[in-house]
């Protein structure tokens, strides 16, 4: 079976290469899938009997809010084209990495289960990209539907790891590592961190989500669902434990209240997941930021 793999430069593609080695990765600079010319063209070259779509337009709420167009417009254009040309060309499996940013901003009961997911509008600082997301989940159901297909869609809570972005359009977890270490070395004694530290997240290591694709597909499940920790932190939780990873436990934090919060919880439940998938064992948040920590150390990547 022919694999490919978009977005395969990211930080979950670069995960998923460690247990599928074998597939087919490709990136912007390979094709732009915003141009359905350039799609149909990767399709007929490479010629996919599997995608894996992690392709997307990803950032942080300072830059979800700053071009909420392009991220709607590029997320939105680039799942349409590979949906519907990966039918045409007749791939039998498609797998859609979404978001946990696609369900209400606020729901009656947590852990938020996947029949929520219209309940009600993303949050606002998310809104365009969670919409988007949301987006290709409706459209996989649909071609589900009306042509029986076995496409697939997992909802990822919020992700961390070695090869995320370590620049100014960091993830929460990349951004916190990399100020806490430029902290130590600057011999800084306190870091400022957006909001209160009050919100509540789960974050899960890449590797995890990775082998999450990597079991569904050679065990041909094609549920739609979940993928999450069970852990549930807030902010402020979070930022003491990376300290303590990270040999800082002398930093102190301060919250900058004038910035965002963003949404101030949105766990969602693994239930499916571990009925379908009962070895599923993630990392744990400590264990996690230590590995991505060292890994980073060791490879002069901060």
């Amino acid at each position: 079976m022919k694999i490919l793999v978009t977005g395969g430069t990211g930080m979950v593609g670069k995960s998923l290469k460690k247990y599928i080695p074998e597939a087919e990765y490709v990136s912007s600079k390979d094709y732009d899938l915003t141009s359905e010319e350039q799609v149909k063209k990767m399709f007929y070259n490479i010629k996919p009997d599997v995608v894996v779509h992690l392709a997307a337009r990803v950032g942080g709420i300072i830059d979800n809010t700053k071009y909420p167009t392009e991220y709607f417009n590029q997320n939105v254009i680039m799942n349409t084209h590979m949906v519907k040309n990966a039918y045409e060309y007749g791939v039998k499996r498609f797998i859609g990495v979404l978001s946990t940013c696609i369900y209400p901003d606020v729901v009656e009961s947590y852990p938020i289960l996947e029949n929520m997911i219209h309940l009600g509008p993303p949050t606002k600082t998310n809104f365009s990209y969670g919409y988007a997301k949301r987006a290709l989940a409706v459209q996989i159901d649909a071609y589900n539907q009306q042509y029986g297909t076995q496409y697939q869609y997992l909802i990822p809570c919020n992700l961390y790891g070695e090869y995320d972005k370590y620049g100014d359009n960091s993830h929460f977890i990349a951004a916190l590592i990399k100020k806490i270490h430029n902290a130590k070395k600057n011999n800084e004694n306190k870091i400022t961190l957006f909001g209160d530290g009050s919100p509540l997240r789960q974050f899960m290591h890449s590797d995890d989500l990775a082998h999450v694709i990597k079991y569904c597909l050679d065990n041909g499940i094609h549920d739609n669902m979940n993928v999450a920790i069970d852990e549930n932190l807030s902010i402020s939780e979070m930022a003491q434990i990376a300290l303590n990873v990270c040999g800082a436990e002398h930093i102190k934090i301060e919250y900058d209240a004038t910035k965002p919060n963003g949404q101030h919880r949105k766990d969602v439940s693994s239930k499916i997941l571990k009925s379908k998938i009962p070895s599923f064992k993630p990392i744990n948040l400590q264990d996690g930021i230590k590995k991505t920590y060292n890994y980073l150390i060791k490879n002069n990547i901060i």
